[in-house]
């Protein structure tokens, strides 16, 4: 998953959590546009258009040449187009363009395995930076390097592949916000305002795609992009939602997986995608913030916020408190600290810099929060791409899956998680709103579950992961036949195969060199503990 949008606020969302993933049923359930045809006549209709458009790719190729300077992509990293349908029920209909990159295997000929393909979640999230992991020597991903052309892509509607926008971007990126946590009905009714015209403007601005921005057609995408790179089966790495992308992939197209790993599993039961998905976030946000804070305490000698985990749960809400009263620097309000500090729920290397942070603030440095907390309005391609971001994770969410229409559902959940899991709840729950009158029609899941011919997948989970819950990667693991579980206990970052841990490196590199897997699940002991 990607760092995801929190707050709806002055003109939209604001960006934040990261996130999850869904279910799918063989043999190619998709979104079935508004007024088309019934259910199975759709899914039969996009599997051949799927199919069609595979083979056009496979003569086509892709043509590959020096990426953009505003790519920044650096030499010998590679960039093309793939040309995917709009509508895989309609292949010869619209089409439009999907942003691919690589770089060769540093092994040679004789290691070449294939082309390993990455999605780092979202969604929304690109996966272009894929290949820099070669030109930075990243160690721990050098063995698989010798082996594999690292390839990366833009899903559909991200980036370079079609993008679309829901509101300007300045207007996006905006601060302050409003308070996440509701101090009266009538702020409950200015979000609920908000959501909407959210959800209006992502009609407004990208009405031709929206239909089209589900799962299962970024699944179909893949597969073009396989056959277009001259691979006759997919090797594949997923974090995050990233997962559910594999996940529904190997539903699909389950003969057409060779290698995959998922990591930072998104639960893909259909009673999860994406309504319930989201609740059960909040849930283990609030167990790692406690994770964060016990930390912090154990190290109160470097950061001075108290030694035990009330202390400075104390000092959060003393500092949400005044930036509620009056916005830090006039634009750090509770959003958009809740945008900084969720971090360190998301990931360990967060938490000795937000630490850090917290700690300069408590200290009178008031303005080293600002600065880190605070939009940069100058930035206008990075807040471009953060609304472009915060577009598709909204679009893909709310167009998978149908969530409850009934605001009252949304009050009484919400109100009820928040009473004992404050730090994400209404956050997120403003995050997601828009899906509740969104303008297009709401799909049904695909059921995920092993097909003819599918090899093992590995899964690699962390045990607290706060973005993507464990019961995730025990949910796939059930329905993924032959799949091996590598659990890293005691452990809660967000995307684990990054990490240097030999317990879980050593099994993702043995896994994609050689296909070979452990006997049974693996539990490995966590990776180190950061340092203040």
């Amino acid at each position: 998953m990607r760092r995801r949008a929190t707050a709806i606020g002055s003109a939209g969302a604001l960006v934040t959590a990261t996130l999850i993933a869904g279910a799918v049923s063989a043999p190619a359930a998709s979104a079935t546009p508004a007024g088309g045809h019934g259910h199975a006549r759709g899914q039969d209709r996009e599997a051949r258009g799927a199919a069609i458009a595979a083979a056009l790719a496979a003569r086509a190729g892709i043509d590959w040449q020096d990426c953009a300077a505003d790519w920044n992509l650096p030499k010998p990293i590679q960039c093309g187009y793939v040309t995917v349908p709009l509508d895989y029920a309609k292949p010869f209909g619209k089409q439009i363009k999907i942003a691919v990159d690589r770089i060769g295997n540093t092994g040679g000929k004789s290691a070449r395995q294939g082309a390993l393909i990455y999605n780092p979640g979202g969604p929304g999230g690109s996966g272009l930076r894929f290949p820099a992991r070669v030109t930075g020597k990243n160690a721990v991903w050098a063995k698989t390097a010798e082996a594999y052309d690292f390839v990366g892509f833009d899903p559909r509607g991200v980036g370079h592949s079609a993008p679309i926008s829901c509101v300007d971007p300045q207007e996006f990126v905006k601060a302050p916000k409003a308070d996440p946590v509701p101090g009266s009905e009538a702020d409950k009714l200015a979000q609920r305002k908000l959501a909407r015209e959210y959800a209006e403007g992502c009609f407004e601005r990208s009405g031709e795609m929206l239909p089209h921005m589900t799962t299962p057609n970024t699944a179909r995408d893949l597969d073009v992009v396989r056959a277009a790179l001259g691979e006759k089966k997919l090797n594949y790495l997923g974090v995050s939602y990233g997962t559910y992308l594999g996940a529904v992939y190997g539903t699909l197209f389950p003969d057409h997986v060779r290698r995959m790993v998922v990591d930072s599993v998104v639960n893909p039961s259909r009673d999860k995608i994406w309504y319930q998905a989201n609740l059960d976030q909040d849930v283990a946000f609030e167990g790692r913030w406690k994770d964060w804070q016990d930390w912090v305490a154990a190290n109160d000698a470097t950061y001075h916020l108290g030694d035990t985990r009330a202390e400075v749960q104390d000092q959060w809400l003393k500092l949400r408190a005044a930036a509620a009263k009056e916005p830090l620097g006039g634009v750090v309000g509770p959003a958009e600290l809740i945008s900084f500090f969720q971090s360190a729920p998301y990931y360990d290397s967060a938490w000795a810099p937000t630490a850090e942070t917290f700690s300069k603030y408590v200290a009178g440095d008031t303005q080293a929060l600002v600065d880190a907390a605070a939009p940069d309005l100058s930035d206008t391609a990075g807040n471009a791409s953060a609304e472009n971001g915060n577009a598709v994770y909204t679009a893909v969410e709310c167009t998978d899956a149908k969530w409850p229409t009934d605001w009252r559902t949304w009050d009484r959940d919400n109100t009820r998680l928040h009473r004992d899991h404050p730090f994400m709840t209404w956050a997120n729950a403003w995050m997601n709103l828009p899906c509740a009158t969104w303008p297009v029609k709401q799909q049904t899941p695909p059921d995920v579950k092993t097909g003819k011919g599918l090899p093992p997948v590995l899964i690699v989970q962390s045990e607290r992961d706060a973005a993507t819950p464990y019961d995730g990667a025990v949910e796939l693991h059930q329905r993924f036949k032959g799949s091996r579980l590598i659990t890293e206990r005691d452990a809660g970052s967000h995307g684990v195969t990054g990490l240097v841990n030999p317990c879980v490196n050593d099994r993702v590199d043995t896994y994609l060199l050689t296909g070979k897997l452990d006997g049974r699940d693996v539990t490995c002991a966590p990776h180190a503990t950061p340092k203040p």
